[in-house]
This record gives structure tokens, C-alpha cells and sequence, in this order.
């Protein structure tokens, strides 16, 4: 009902953590995963707690089902397919993992762990196409091939996940412009955007290229099973917490395209689409209601210009927003008793009339007491008054 701005009985729930806040919250909860059952494509006692929290939304993503040749594992390294930091999912990922404990992915990007005080996350060690100088470098590049994917074990999965039709399973599919310059490098890539267009775009059309590939074929094999799937979500952060990254201008020349491609294969097999996207991208949002965009996340209060009243008011009617409740500070700082309050105070507003999904406004921080957590997902406060 959400989804098609009707307001339900009370708001629907997804759930976005680091991996720190979901092992605390496994060790904390002690959720009971005996009715999961066993699989290698996702850790039953992170889905455990998802039922413990009465969340009503599952998550696959593309790269659970990847497996590279073993030609590109380098000597000395290994295959992990749990070591990832991964924080949208309690999945499986593909990693190589290095002697010196950096990790490669599916598209080469070279990362390690960067240790803080309150967590670890994951941060760039060196740019796979830094160097290139020209197209013909970049084609060089070990790019996936389609057929690394296997996308038959998904209706399996989906009916292992939710034998009982009571969740709403959305598939990830990647991004452009961020895998872009996370091969490239930031700062190299802004720069050829206007001294060297050919380089990113070269390199946005190889990453749009597999992704239309890889969702035609999941979706034909979920239409083959019999359409299980409910909705298509990319992400591609364009915005900072006061600003776009690039001007409108350039994001209209050099990303909307990609996504609106994206988007188009999504509707053409009826999934509506999931966009994620940081920071202050109020300036945005009526472009993403033209290309078709039906749901918007993480919606983050303290970006500029994304008040909760104002952005539903204006947009409420065209889009379904998804996050909302502050990681920055109502989380990781607040008392239960706020969080609860905030919690109602989104139901009230997004939930007006309908579209809006209950979440945080980015992944909950790993500085972030449990018990605002468990505060959070109190099912009382999903109801609107």
C-alpha cells in the first residue's frame, strides 16, 4: 500500500546497519535462526534478526551471484566471500584478499580496512585505471563478462527468504558514476569529466553496459519463476551534505543518462526502482521524478535543502521515500525516548497519505548505542496517530 501512496495500517520497515552494528545486535538479541535453514548465499542469523525486528524488506544484490575465473585471483591471494564490509545486505560478496590484507572485487577496485575508534570501514589503497591515458588503455582493463554471473539459484533464494509472500525483496544492480571514479580515482575522474570526457564516459558505458546486461538476465529468470521480484534499487551517490558533487549541469550530460537506461530496463519488466543517493540533492529530485525514479533513499535530514515537511510536501505525491530517522545524531547521540520520538515523527510526516518506508537515514553507525537501535525498530511506533 506504501508503494502506492495508500496509507497502510502502519509504515513498512527495512533495516541499514554497518556489519559492527549487525554482529552486536546478533550478539545481543541472540535472534533464533533455526527456521532459516542453511544456504551460502546469505547469514541466517543476520536474517534472524531482520525477522526479530519485524523488518518488512530483503535485499539481493548482483554481486552475491558473481564468481570471477580463478585466472584473476593473483598468486599469493585468496578468495573470501565473507570479508566484506558490505553494509547494505547480510550477504555473500566476492573478494580477493591479498598478503598484504588489501582486497580486490569483481571490477578490480583495490581496497583496505581502515580501523577508527568506534569501527572499521573500507578505503581506497590504489586506482586500478589511474594510469590510463587514453580509451585504448582503459580496454586493457579486466572488465566482467556477463557470463560470470549465475543468476538460477535467485527464485530458490526468494522462496527460501520469504516462503510465505510476506516481504518485499528488492535487487541491487550497482552503480555508474561511483564504481567510475572508484576505478579511476576522484579526483582524476572530476578532472577528466571536463579535460578528458572520453575516459568516463568510455568507462560509465562499460559499467552500464554489464549492469542492462546482468538485470536482463535476472529479471527474465525471475519472470521465468514467476515474478517474485518486487522492485529494481541502484545507487549512485551525486550529492555531499551541502551540495552536488558535480553541477546539475554536468550530472545531466554525464550521469542521467546511464540511470535513465537503468531505469527504462526496470519498468520495461514492471519492477519499480529504488535510487540511493547522499547527501543534499533536493535540487535533483524533480529530474528523478522525470526519469522515473519511485523510491528515494536514504533521505538524510541534515543535508541541505532535505527537510522531511518540505520534501514531502512538494514530492510526496510522486515519490515513495525510504530512510529519514538521523544516523548523524539522533542515533549515535540521542536517548532511546528520542529516537522513539523521531521514529513517530516520520511516521507522521512521510507516512502521511502513504509513501514511506521506515529506515534510517544512512547505515546505522557502529559508534551507535544498541539499545537505540532496538528502540528503533519498537513496532509501536510504525503506527501513525
Amino acid at each position: 500500500m506504501a508503494m502506492r501512496h495508500e496509507e497502510p495500517d502502519r509504515a513498512p520497515m527495512d533495516f541499514l546497519a554497518t556489519m559492527e552494528i549487525w554482529d552486536r545486535l546478533v550478539e545481543h538479541l541472540e535472534p533464533d535462526a533455526a527456521g532459516v535453514g542453511p544456504t551460502e548465499f546469505f547469514d541466517p542469523a543476520r536474517e534472524a534478526l531482520l525477522r526479530r525486528f519485524e523488518v518488512d524488506c530483503r535485499v539481493l544484490s548482483y554481486d552475491q551471484f558473481c564468481t570471477p575465473p580463478e585466472s584473476l585471483v593473483k598468486p599469493g591471494s585468496r578468495v573470501d566471500w565473507w570479508v566484506s564490509m558490505n553494509r547494505s545486505t547480510p550477504n555473500r560478496m566476492w573478494r580477493q584478499v591479498n598478503p598484504d590484507d588489501t582486497f580486490h572485487d569483481i571490477w578490480s577496485t583495490h581496497s583496505y580496512r581502515m580501523e577508527t575508534a568506534v569501527g572499521s570501514y573500507e578505503g581506497f589503497k590504489t586506482w586500478p585505471l589511474s594510469q590510463a591515458e587514453s580509451v585504448e588503455d582503459l580496454k586493457k582493463h579486466p572488465w566482467p563478462e556477463p557470463d560470470w554471473w549465475d543468476f538460477t539459484p535467485v527464485p530458490g533464494i526468494m522462496k527460501q527468504l520469504d516462503a510465505y509472500d510476506e516481504y518485499h525483496i528488492r535487487f541491487r544492480i550497482g552503480s555508474v558514476f561511483e564504481i567510475g571514479w572508484q576505478l579511476r580515482g576522484l579526483q582524476e575522474f572530476m578532472m577528466d569529466l571536463v579535460e578528458k570526457p572520453e575516459i568516463p564516459i568510455y568507462i560509465m558505458d562499460r559499467l552500464t553496459e554489464i549492469y542492462l546486461e546482468n538485470t536482463r538476465r535476472l529479471l527474465e529468470a525471475d519472470k521465468a519463476a514467476g515474478g517474485r521480484l518486487d522492485m529494481v534499487y541502484f545507487y549512485d551517490d551525486v550529492g555531499t551534505q551541502n551540495s552536488l558533487m558535480v553541477s546539475k549541469k554536468m550530472w545531466k550530460e554525464f550521469v542521467r543518462p546511464y540511470h535513465v537506461k537503468l531505469i527504462e530496463l526496470a519498468h520495461q519488466y514492471g519492477k519499480p526502482v529504488m535510487y540511493h543517493t547522499d547527501g543534499a540533492i533536493y535540487p535533483l529530485i524533480p529530474d528523478f521524478i522525470e526519469m522515473g525514479v519511485d523510491v528515494l533513499n536514504p533521505i538524510q535530514p541534515d543535508a541541505k535543502g532535505m527537510e522531511m515537511q518540505k520534501i514531502k510536501d512538494e514530492f510526496g505525491d510522486k515519490l515513495v521515500f525510504h530512510g529519514g530517522v538521523d544516523i548523524m545524531r539522533t542515533l549515535p547521540k540521542g536517548k532511546p525516548e528520542q529516537v522513539a520520538a523521531e521514529v513517530k515523527e516520520r511516521v507522521k510526516v512521510l507516512g502521511k497519505n502513504g509513501g514511506y518506508i521506515l529506515c534510517s537515514s544512512h547505515h546505522i553507525q557502529p559508534d551507535t548505542p544498541i539499545g537505540n537501535v532496538v528502540a528503533m525498530y519498537d513496532p509501536a511506533l510504525r503506527y501513525r496517530e
